[in-house]
């Protein structure tokens, strides 16, 4: 047995004697202070800090242990890598490894042979030898499974990837997990990259995406903890479940107060709330139709011309003439004879308050013509004079100043298409459609990044300021959200992923990933692909790569690991009456084999409230995900298939997969690659009538 094994007693030793000195670390902190002493408060946050950190060791104390000889050194050092760092207490000696330390860079990036190695230490670069490399499951306090991928000397024949396989044989809950011991060397190298780049990273569903801008985060603020804050990191994902889904990870990996959010929310924050959002019934089911029309998207579909650098440039234009004529050349006269010039009113609005913003040179005109009227007011010697002169006076600033232009992001946006049928630079389809809704006072949420930018061009930056930004699924994005966001940095720092073949919403986002690159200076932007998706079985991706080629991408298929399952079921069904009695079959089949989450992918919002309804009558226990939703409960889900892309099952059912449902086009063949890659381990798909071509 395992447990009579002198390697499994000697790494079981280490394992208690670690958590004797973390349980002595933790007793030497003290109870907590609740007293009001100032000093003692913030020496408070310190242990609690050190709690914290104890407390996450004490689950998980590490992952991997790492046997490295450093040049010049006698005897290799065996490192343990873990999630955080520890040193003994006694000696101050490094006990624990934190994986985001510039040595544990070697247990990532090291994929075997007898060469020397080097990481980059604060001292210069350290070379040496790797003699073992060790991967350790450690749960509820005990040691689980050994593997050794790497042994110095030995033969290490397909040792490499056989503890990730165990780890991707792992069941799904209702949460995202960390990778942190199993990072691939790949995905290491985007973690790592320096902080001050633009990185863009096009991933195959599956390949971790997520998941490393989630630990690229924990990354940065390691190694760049002076610098940077978390509170000044932020996170955009595409919808507020999604953002519940992975809301586990930074915790776990001992960050917190970053701010997770979504564009549409940190966009109404901004605009005060100021603006009301037209409620999108068709969310899911845009370009979408099911009566046979699949209409095209260019550039001048509304949400590609609206989130488009032309856009954005005809709008700066449009703000500059707004500006040069702000101010009429009109003088303020207080009363009879008491005037001042226009041109002196000019002078401080482009000459002393040029360097602020509109909204705040406007308010601060206006209150030097105030102390203007108040020194006026002063020469007055008469109490009586000076009162009716003040009453006269103050009502003609009033009006002065009511007459200027509002600096108002949504009152300048209604303006903009008001006149654009005249001034042209809009596309008749976009003007006429967007005049429609602006008129009854309502925006869309392709209207947002515009208007947050018209905002920002009255206001400034308020104060709010940017050291990193997370942007998953970028393909659904624009180049004016990206260059909007850039603007609340001084350098570039953006971690930017998604996958083109997952686009579903590409009325409204990108379609070549040069249409965000382009916003940065080569030297502040780099390009990386994962191709290797972790995520499914191998029978389960080479289904879904049959599918990618009609996305239209031209990416190249992703490259399953070597974890083989069942094949894919495809059933046709005869008659409609066999849909609830086949679904009830198929959860209960997968209940039997462990799958802890099954989803059926549906592909409408109006396909699964019927199905779940019918599921309910018939006495199947089902949670129905819909637009808006802010949880993922786990167990039985039906979900149509925009809200499903994030998300991962340990089964998944793919309802009426014919060819009315997903017709022969590269918008439909997205939305069936994306069903069909949220499957782990089994996927089925079932149609009436004709199969979809998309499966030929």
């Amino acid at each position: 047995m395992e447990t009579q094994n002198p390697l499994f007693e000697e790494e079981n030793q280490r394992l208690q004697d670690t958590f004797q000195e973390i349980e002595r670390q933790r007793s030497s902190i003290g109870p907590v202070y609740r007293g009001h002493d100032f000093t003692e408060q913030l020496l408070e946050e310190k242990r609690e800090e050190s709690r914290q950190r104890l407390d996450l060791l004490g689950n998980e104390p590490y992952f991997g242990r790492l046997d490295f000889r450093e040049e010049g050194k006698p005897e290799p050092l065996p490192l343990y890598i873990g999630k955080r760092g520890m040193d003994l207490q006694k000696t101050g000696e490094p006990y624990v490894i934190d994986w985001r330390a510039p040595v544990a860079s070697l247990f990532y990036s090291f994929t075997g042979g007898d060469a020397s190695v080097s990481y980059d230490a604060p001292d210069g670069t350290i070379h040496g030898d790797i003699y073992r490399k060790r991967n350790l499951s450690i749960r509820d306090k005990k040691l689980g499974r050994i593997v050794d991928s790497y042994e110095r000397g030995g033969d290490n024949i397909g040792l490499n990837d056989e503890f990730l396989l165990y780890k991707l044989g792992d069941k799904k809950d209702n949460r995202l997990r960390d990778i942190v011991s199993t990072i691939q060397a790949e995905q290491d190298q985007i973690i790592r990259a320096p902080r001050y780049k633009a990185l863009i990273i096009q991933g195959a569903a599956g390949s971790g995406k997520t998941t490393v801008a989630l630990h690229r985060l924990a990354f940065l603020l390691y190694q760049y903890q002076q610098q940077i804050r978390a509170e000044r990191m932020i996170i955009f994902a595409p919808n507020t479940m999604f953002l519940d889904y992975i809301s586990g990870v930074l915790p776990e990996l001992g960050v917190g107060h970053v701010k997770q959010t979504t564009f549409v929310e940190w966009a109404l924050e901004r605009l005060n709330a100021n603006v009301r959002l037209a409620k999108d019934t068709s969310e899911g089911n845009h370009w979408f139709s099911l009566d046979g029309a699949r209409p095209s998207i260019d550039d001048e579909t509304p949400g590609r011309f609206k989130g488009s650098i032309a856009f954005k440039e005809l709008l700066d234009e449009k703000l500059k003439r707004f500006e040069e004529n702000f101010l009429e050349a009109q003088p303020f006269e207080a009363w009879e004879g008491r005037i001042l010039s226009p041109d002196t009113i000019r002078e401080w609005f482009e000459v002393e308050y040029r360097h602020y913003p509109l909204a705040t040179r406007r308010d601060r005109v206006a209150a030097r013509i105030n102390r203007w009227l108040e020194m006026q007011l002063n020469t007055i010697g008469d109490p009586k004079i000076r009162k009716d002169k003040s009453k006269t006076g103050k009502q003609r600033l009033r009006a002065y100043t009511n007459k200027l232009p509002k600096a108002d992001a949504f009152i300048f946006y209604q303006s903009v298409f008001a006149s654009g049928a005249d001034e042209g630079g809009i596309p008749k389809k976009v003007l006429e459609g967007t005049q429609s809704y602006l008129k009854k006072g309502f925006v869309q949420p392709e209207d947002l990044a515009a208007l947050v930018w018209i905002h920002y061009k009255f206001n400034g930056s308020e104060n709010l300021a940017f050291d990193h930004v997370v942007v998953d699924e970028a393909q659904d994005v624009s180049p004016l959200q990206i260059a909007l966001l850039n603007t609340f940095m001084n350098e570039p720092s953006f971690t930017i992923l998604g996958d083109l073949a997952q686009g579903i919403h590409a009325y409204r986002g990108v379609q070549r990933w040069e249409e965000l690159s382009d916003l940065f200076a080569e030297e502040h932007r780099s390009y990386h692909v994962l191709r290797q998706s972790y995520r499914s079985t191998l029978e389960i991706i080479e289904f879904a790569n049959r599918i990618l080629p009609h996305t239209e991408t031209g990416l190249p298929p992703a490259v399953p690991v070597f974890r083989s399952g069942d094949p894919v079921d495809i059933v046709r069904l005869e008659r409609e009456e066999e849909k609830i009695p086949f679904i009830d079959s198929f959860i209960r089949d997968n209940r039997e084999r462990g799958m802890n989450t099954i989803a059926i992918i549906g592909r409408t919002n109006e396909e699964c409230a019927r199905l779940h309804e019918e599921m309910v009558q018939a006495g199947i226990e089902a949670n129905l995900i819909s637009e808006g939703q802010t949880q993922y409960r786990g167990g039985v889900t039906i979900v149509p298939v925009y809200l499903a892309k994030g998300l991962e099952f340990d089964a998944v059912l793919i309802t009426n997969a014919n060819e009315r449902q997903y017709a022969l086009t590269p918008q439909d063949a997205k939305l069936l690659y994306v069903g069909c890659t949220r499957a782990l381990h089994r996927l089925t798909l079932y149609y009436y009538g004709q199969e979809t071509e998309l499966l030929a």
